[in-house]
C-alpha cells in the first residue's frame, strides 16, 4: 500500500514493496489532475519500469506521449499514431533537441514532461569513482536541465500551461544504513531543490513543478541493487 505525503512541490511515497501497476496509476493521476485530452506527454527512462508503466498509463487515458531511452525502440513499447519513439541518452544536449523535436512535428505541441531517467547504485561513499559521479549528473540532472529547458520555452510561447514531474527518491530525505547512496542522492536531493524553486518561479505562467519521490518499486533495477549489512 502507497502513503502519499505532500510536501510543498515534493509528494514522498514511502512503500517496502510498491507494485509498479499500483504507482502508475497514482503517477497518472497526480502528474496532471485537469489535462485534457490529446495533451503532449514527454516521458524519459521509458524503456523499463516505472518509465514504463507511466508511458502506458498515458496512453491508456487519451494522452500522446513520446517516449525516449537510451533503447526504447527494441523495448516492449511500439510506435502508433498516439506514441513516438526516441533513441538517445538524455544526458546529452542533442537528444533532448530531438525528443522536443519529435513531440512538435508528430503532435504540435509539448504539455507535460515527466524526466524519470536516473541513475542509481549502492556502495559505500568512499568507494565512489569521479568518473561514477560524471555519469551520474550526466543522467540525473544534465537529462533534467536539457529537456526541462526546451519544454518550458515551448510550453511558454504556447501559452496554454503545462506541467513538469521528476521523479526523485525517498533516501534523500529518509536514507537507510543497509543501501548507502550518498552520492546518487546528491543529484536527486538537486532534482527536489530546483523543483521547488522552479514551482515557485513559473507559478504565475500556470507550469506546475512536482517531485515524486518513490521507497522501493517492484522494477528491475531494483532486484539487482545489492544491499550491504
Amino acid at each position: 500500500m502507497l502513503t502519499v505525503t505532500f510536501n510543498t512541490s515534493i509528494i514522498w511515497l514511502h512503500s517496502d514493496r510498491a507494485c509498479i501497476a499500483e504507482f502508475s496509476k497514482v503517477s497518472a493521476e497526480t502528474f496532471d489532475l485537469d489535462m485534457e485530452a490529446k495533451k503532449t506527454v514527454i516521458v524519459t527512462g521509458a524503456s523499463q519500469g516505472i518509465g514504463e508503466a507511466v508511458v502506458q498509463a498515458f496512453l491508456e487515458r487519451g494522452y500522446n506521449v513520446v517516449a525516449t531511452s537510451r533503447s526504447v525502440s527494441t523495448s516492449g513499447l511500439s510506435p502508433s499514431a498516439n506514441l513516438a519513439l526516441v533513441d538517445g541518452d538524455i544526458g546529452l544536449a542533442e537528444t533532448a533537441e530531438r525528443v522536443a523535436q519529435a513531440a512538435i512535428d508528430k503532435f504540435g505541441s509539448i504539455d507535460h514532461v515527466v524526466n524519470n531517467a536516473g541513475i542509481f547504485s549502492v556502495k559505500p561513499f568512499t568507494d565512489y569513482t569521479v568518473e561514477e559521479f560524471d555519469r551520474l549528473v550526466s543522467t540525473n540532472l544534465k537529462g533534467f536541465i536539457f529537456i526541462t529547458q526546451l519544454a518550458v520555452k515551448r510550453i511558454l510561447s504556447q501559452g496554454t500551461g503545462g506541467s513538469v514531474t521528476s521523479i526523485t527518491a525517498s533516501l534523500v530525505k529518509n536514507p537507510i544504513a543497509g543501501v548507502p547512496a550518498s552520492i546518487p542522492m546528491i543529484t536527486k536531493g538537486g532534482l527536489n531543490a530546483i523543483t521547488v524553486s522552479l514551482a515557485s518561479e513559473y507559478a504565475k505562467s500556470n507550469i506546475r513543478f512536482n517531485a515524486v519521490a518513490p521507497g522501493i518499486v517492484d522494477t528491475l533495477s531494483t532486484k539487482t541493487t545489492r544491499r550491504i549489512s
